[in-house]
């Protein structure tokens, strides 16, 4: 069972899905859909913030409890830029290596990354 959480904005929703691909086109699906909305703007308070220093949205698939689970996932930035990661409250970029996103998250939560 993998649980996909998707927080955008003020909205959190969470899925749950019966293996791997399915959560993995799920998250795809919901991460095109929020980068096609646009983006951010520029933010000015203390300092300014850009766009791409802005997470838009934060999509987190996870594999189990919070000791023997995994969790990966891809944030999506200010200016549609997706970046992905593995873990869940220490977060780590996770390298590309010439795949999609998608295709690290996967690899992640594949145990391959770890």
């Amino acid at each position: 069972m993998f649980r996909l959480t998707i927080r955008h904005g003020p909205r959190v929703s969470r899925e749950k899905h019966e293996d791997l691909g399915e959560a993995i086109a799920a998250l795809r699906s919901h991460a095109e859909s929020i980068r096609a909305e646009g983006g951010l703007e520029e933010v000015s308070m203390f300092r300014t913030y850009e766009p791409a220093d802005r997470v838009e949205a934060r999509l987190e698939v996870s594999t189990g409890g919070p000791l023997r689970g995994r969790d990966a996932g891809i944030d999506v930035m200010g200016d549609g830029t997706l970046v992905p990661y593995r873990g869940g409250v220490f977060r780590k970029e996770l390298e590309t290596g010439g795949e999609s996103p998608y295709e690290a998250v996967e690899r992640a939560l594949a145990g391959e990354a770890l």
